[in-house]
């Protein structure tokens, strides 16, 4: 998709060490509204080969501050060590945060949850989908890389659905599981019974 590529800036990739082995992050800045996304990368890979890909959105309040109401930073964890034991794989860091409504109206999500809705009421609630990500720009980060066919991490199928919408060949997925905690397991069967995701609550309470 070479012309959709030219609405996306490739900043300057660099060496990123860190606590979980090697990388390189590579900034993109979309040209139309000025928001930055970030690919965390692991070894070399050409056109040719699946390689395994978290395609992740923001949340400042798991992946920042360790918020137990969600799973999205242990997702983003379990991603990091994976491709790192794999040797080889992409993280695409999308700037989405509360699945696509951003951080002021993700906390008044969060306000109408503590007064008993769940995430998908509150969304309708304020008057958006219960998911309002688009997956297009990950797939042109995805060519800029040169990945074509990937291995996804993920339990949402809409990811797969958006992807492959868009020219990525998913060959794969890759269930990333977490174990469910008081604080957040209503929401995780929120995704499960009403948005699809794919998963067993009652087998990961058990673990």
């Amino acid at each position: 998709m070479p012309q959709k590529e030219t609405t996306v800036l490739v900043g300057e990739r660099v060496k990123l060490p860190t606590k979980y082995g090697d990388f390189e992050l590579v900034p993109f800045q979309e040209k139309k509204n000025g928001l930055e996304h970030m690919a965390l990368v692991k070894g070399n890979f050409t056109e040719n080969d699946t390689v395994i890909t978290r395609i992740h959105s923001a949340c400042a309040t798991g992946d920042l501050f360790g918020s137990l109401k969600c799973d999205c930073g242990d997702q983003l964890i379990k991603a990091i060590q994976t491709i790192e034991e794999n040797g080889k794989g992409a993280i695409i860091y999308l700037q989405q945060e509360g699945r696509g409504i951003g951080l002021m109206n993700k906390m008044k999500a969060y306000k109408l949850q503590e007064n008993g809705m769940d995430t998908i009421e509150a969304n309708l609630h304020l008057g958006f989908a219960p998911d309002e990500r688009k997956y297009q720009i990950a797939a042109i980060i995805l060519n800029l890389l040169h990945i074509k066919n990937i291995k996804l991490l993920t339990n949402n199928p809409d990811k797969i659905d958006g992807l492959t919408e868009h020219g990525i060949q998913v060959v794969e997925r890759i269930p990333l599981i977490i174990k469910p905690n008081p604080f957040n397991i209503n929401y995780l069967q929120t995704k499960k019974k009403q948005m699809g995701h794919l998963y067993e609550i009652n087998k990961l309470a058990a673990q």
